[in-house]
C-alpha cells in the first residue's frame, strides 16, 4: 500500500505545529476523512439538498434516494440480509441505547441476568445499568486476566447459565485492543436462547464484518471511526427481533397512520428513524465505505500490523513505558494503551502535543477496566491505513523525551 498516495487524499495532514506535521495517533477516537468523503457531502449540499421523504420536489426525490439507496451499502457491507435490518443514528452510542431501551427494558425482568465484560466502553456499560435498575435484572461482568487481557474459561462460563437473557460486548477492546473472537460466544449465548449485542465501533473500521456469519443479534458501529462525517452511526437487528420492538423515538417520518389516540408506526427501518434524517452523513458513509473498499480490507490490516509491531517492539526498548493487556502485536488490533512511569497521561499527551503528536489520554470511557486493573488513566495510540513507519519512528523519539521533560534523569 502507497501510504503517501493515500495521505494525499487527506489535506489535514498538512497541518503543522511548531514546525512538523501532525502525527495523528487518535484514530480509535475518530478518524480523519478524505478528499472524496468530504467532496461527496460537497456534491450533496451543492446540488441535492432536500428534506427526504416530505416532498414531491426535484430536491425532496434526490435527497430520498441518496438517502434510501445509502443502506444497500451499508446491507452489503456488513452482509445483512435486507435493507430494513439496517437503522442509520448518530453513533453507536445511540445504537446501544436503542437497544437497551426498546428490547432490554421490555423483555428482561427481575431475576433475569445481563452479561457484559468488564472492558465495556461506557455506551455499553451505563446502558445496561438502565436496564437492571429499570428491570430489577442482575447485572454481572466477565472479567479478563489482568497480565493478558482475555477472558479465562472460568469466566466464560458465566454466558452458559440460562438465567442469562443478553450479552452485550465490545468485539474489540478499545483499550486492550484485542479482538475477543465473538463468534463461539454467541453461539454459547445462543444455545440457551440469550440475545447477543456486539458493539463493533473499534472493528468495523479495520476488518470485514459479516453479521450473518457472527449470528450476532444486533450489531453497532459510527462511521466516524472510519473516515465518514461525525453524527452518522449504523444499528443492525434481525429483522425478527426490530419487528416486534418499539421505537426508541417517536414523531415524524416513523408513522403510518395517526389518529387522535393512536399511532400506527411505519415499516422497518422507518419505525426508528423519526425526524429529519442525516442525509448527509448518510452520503458520507457511502463515499467512506467505498473508499475503504478500494484499499481493501487485507492491505489496511497489513499496514495497521506494521505499525503497531514496530511500535511495541520501540515501546519494549523503553523501562519506563507499561503497556497495557497483550504484547504480542498479533493480539492487537490497531491499537496500544500503555502508560510512562512517573508521569500523568495528560502530562504525556501534552508534551507530545508539543512535538506535533496527537494521542489519547484518560480512561477512554472504560472507568471500570481502569479500576479493575489498578490504573487512573492511560495513554493510547491508536492507528489507521493512513498512518507511516516514519511517523511511529517520530512517536517513539519523541516518547523517549517526556520524563526529561518533567525533569527525570534517564
Amino acid at each position: 500500500m502507497n501510504s503517501e498516495l493515500i495521505r494525499k487524499d487527506f489535506p489535514i495532514f498538512n497541518t503543522e505545529v511548531g514546525g512538523h506535521k501532525v502525527v495523528y495517533f487518535d484514530n480509535g477516537a475518530t478518524t480523519q476523512r478524505p478528499l472524496p468523503v468530504i467532496q461527496a457531502v460537497m456534491d450533496y449540499v451543492t446540488h441535492q439538498n432536500g428534506n427526504p421523504h416530505r416532498g414531491a420536489h426535484v430536491f425532496a426525490i434526490a435527497a430520498s434516494e441518496a438517502y434510501d439507496s445509502s443502506k444497500e451499502v451499508v446491507r452489503d457491507f456488513i452482509h445483512a440480509r435486507s435493507e430494513r435490518e439496517i437503522i442509520y443514528t448518530r453513533n453507536t452510542t445511540e445504537s446501544l441505547n436503542l437497544v437497551a431501551r426498546s428490547w432490554g427494558e421490555t423483555h428482561v425482568k427481575a431475576g433475569d441476568h445481563i452479561l457484559i465484560t468488564i472492558a465495556e466502553h461506557h455506551s455499553n456499560l451505563v446502558t445496561w445499568q438502565r436496564v437492571a435498575e429499570k428491570t430489577g435484572a442482575i447485572l454481572d461482568y466477565i472479567y479478563v486476566d489482568k497480565e493478558t487481557g482475555h477472558f479465562p474459561e472460568e469466566e466464560l462460563k458465566k454466558i452458559d447459565d440460562p438465567r442469562v437473557k443478553i450479552l452485550a460486548f465490545a468485539q474489540v477492546s478499545n483499550v486492550l485492543g484485542i479482538d475477543f473472537d465473538p463468534k463461539p460466544l454467541i453461539q454459547r449465548a445462543h444455545a440457551h436462547g440469550a440475545i447477543v449485542v456486539l458493539d463493533g465501533a473499534q472493528s468495523t473500521p479495520h476488518k470485514p464484518v459479516d453479521v450473518q456469519d457472527l449470528d450476532c443479534d444486533f450489531f453497532a458501529f459510527s462511521g466516524h471511526k472510519m473516515c465518514s462525517m461525525g453524527g452518522i452511526g449504523v444499528l443492525y437487528g434481525k429483522e425478527e427481533l426490530l419487528e416486534e420492538m418499539e421505537p426508541f423515538l417517536r414523531g415524524g417520518d416513523m408513522i403510518d397512520v395517526v389518529e387522535e389516540q393512536h399511532t400506527t408506526f411505519a415499516e422497518l427501518p422507518a419505525k426508528f428513524e423519526a425526524g429529519t434524517q442525516y442525509v448527509e452523513g448518510a452520503v458520507s458513509l457511502v463515499a467512506a465505505i467505498k473508499y475503504i473498499q478500494a484499499i481493501g480490507f487485507d492491505e489496511i490490516r497489513a499496514q495497521e500490523r506494521k505499525l503497531v509491531t514496530r511500535c511495541l517492539e520501540g515501546m519494549k526498548k523503553l523501562p519506563f513505558i507499561h503497556i497495557i493487556g497483550p504484547k504480542n502485536p498479533e493480539e492487537k488490533e490497531g491499537l496500544i494503551a500503555f502508560t510512562v512511569e512517573d508521569v500523568h497521561p495528560h502530562d504525556v499527551a501534552q508534551i507530545l502535543s508539543a512535538d506535533a503528536i496527537c494521542i489519547r489520554t484518560g480512561h477512554h470511557c472504560a472507568e471500570p477496566l481502569h479500576k479493575y486493573l489498578g490504573i487512573n488513566a492511560t495513554c493510547r495510540a491508536s492507528f489507521y491505513f493512513y498512518n507511516t513507519e516514519e511517523e511511529v519512528d517520530y512517536f517513539l523519539e519523541k516518547l523517549k523525551n517526556v520524563r526529561k521533560v518533567m525533569g527525570y534523569d534517564d
